[in-house]
């Protein structure tokens, strides 16, 4: 009897490091991109690497509330796949992409007129204001291929490939900072070098998305032109996880806002520990890849077993690499100021900071795994509720902390409040039943 269980367990976490482990390294190319730039940037001069940070979340915010191209396109196409229509799994990914390349023209001409707007919003300074919105202007032409990366990788992903979008993230990632490299360091093109590089590195990904994604329909013999149903219904299936994405960027603003106003030392520390953060929450966040694509299958074949038993692995898997997470950012924390910025008083605040990064993580693999769960599940409406119930906790706690001058560790521990109340509500939703609705829809 106890063999049966270890031998499904062990089946379990084939299935989930098969998935996880390719996922892990497409996810951290993405911070990545805006690591190497403050790698580059930093020694420019604290204003530009401020710029960078106002700019960078300003960017990540309009991609990222668009982030249910991805989530929603893996879920949705995932469950086809186990209910064993490929064809229809591969016209959804379709209509995702479509959707995608009309989302990004529709933001480069609203953000353009507003990029001044945009930038006083995430209160830079004087100082990094001409550099934030250097950065903006050219990086908006990056936004359709960013979005069209979003929706190619959900629909690889519903279909069980993680390798490939491994694959093209390393090539970006490596073009990324060769580009860099090239214009900012060599051609002295300033932090407009920074974002042309990334703009053509994630352009160049998006076309190679698009190439395996229409093999793909060919093989399949699904229809490759928009449909207009097929679009209503990719831009529908979201609004959930629009509006939890909405409520995750108003924390994220709120705190990168918070920070730009305590100084440019402040700001500039928060940007590359926020970097830190995200690389790792993207790491952690391979796990809830795995668990997207795998629930949304396990649910489209009506396995309510096999989704309950692969969802307790998953969790055990988040609090395990959290916790390794942990260890090693404390680890490399004496030497990881060093490689951003030669200023000390940016140092000093970033080895503060990075205590509070590094204890945070075991609660932040818990969290990442619930919700990737839950997006598997489609329960977006439930996500959307309780995202909405954390970023009301964080609001009062994080202005109350900065009022009385609690400087960055006030902020960080404002974030660990809002990533527990997200654990809290999630992990009551997870130990129900009413999340696992089965069938292809």
């Amino acid at each position: 009897m106890l063999g049966s269980p270890l031998r499904r367990a062990n089946v379990h976490d084939r299935e989930i490091l098969r998935l996880a482990l390719p996922a892990f390294g497409a996810l951290v190319a993405e911070p990545l991109f805006l690591l190497s730039d403050s790698a580059i940037v930093g020694h420019l001069g604290t204003a530009q690497l401020g710029g960078l940070g106002v700019a960078g979340q300003a960017l990540t915010t309009l991609v990222y509330l668009c982030v249910f191209l991805a989530y929603g396109t893996t879920a949705g196409v995932a469950r086809q796949v186990g209910a064993g229509d490929l064809r229809g799994a591969v016209r959804q990914g379709i209509d995702g992409m479509w959707l995608a390349l009309a989302i990004g023209a529709v933001l480069i001409a609203a953000g353009w007129p507003l990029i001044p707007s945009i930038v006083e919003a995430f209160g830079a300074s004087p100082a990094a204001t001409p550099y934030a919105e250097t950065y903006l202007r050219v990086s908006l032409f990056g936004i359709p291929p960013m979005l069209l990366v979003l929706a190619g990788t959900g629909v690889l992903r519903g279909l069980q490939d993680t390798r490939t979008p491994l694959l093209v993230s390393i090539g970006g990632f490596s073009a990324n900072l060769l580009l860099n490299a090239v214009f900012v360091l060599v051609l002295d093109w300033g932090i407009a070098g920074s974002a042309w590089g990334t703009v053509l590195a994630q352009t160049a990904s998006a076309a190679v998305y698009t190439v395996v994604v229409l093999r793909a329909a060919h093989r399949h013999g699904a229809p490759v032109r928009p449909d207009r149903r097929g679009l209503r219904t990719a831009a529908t299936a979201g609004i959930g996880l629009l509006v939890r994405t909405a409520a995750l960027r108003i924390v994220l603003i709120t705190g990168t806002s918070i920070a730009a106003r305590m100084g440019d030392a402040e700001i500039a520390a928060y940007q590359v520990g926020f970097q830190v953060w995200t690389l790792l929450a993207f790491a952690l966040d391979a796990i809830a890849i795995a668990g997207q694509a795998i629930t949304g299958r396990y649910l489209g074949a009506s396995d309510v077993t096999g989704t309950r038993a692969v969802t307790r692995r998953m969790v055990g898997w988040g609090v395990a690499c959290g916790v390794v997470f942990g260890l090693l950012i404390l680890a490399a924390r004496p030497w990881l100021p060093a490689l951003f910025t030669p200023d000390a008083d940016v140092r000093h605040l970033l080895l503060a900071s990075l205590i509070l990064v590094a204890v945070q993580q075991p609660v932040a693999g818990v969290v990442f795994v619930l919700d990737g769960i839950l997006i598997g599940a489609g329960d977006g409406t439930y996500l959307a509720l309780t995202t909405l119930i954390a970023t009301a906790v964080f609001l009062p706690a994080a202005l109350m902390l900065y009022h009385l001058d609690a400087g960055l560790i006030g902020l960080w521990g404002a974030i660990g409040l809002w990533m527990a109340t997200r654990m809290v509500t999630l992990g009551l939703r997870a130990r129900g039943d009413r999340w696992m609705v089965t069938g292809s829809r």
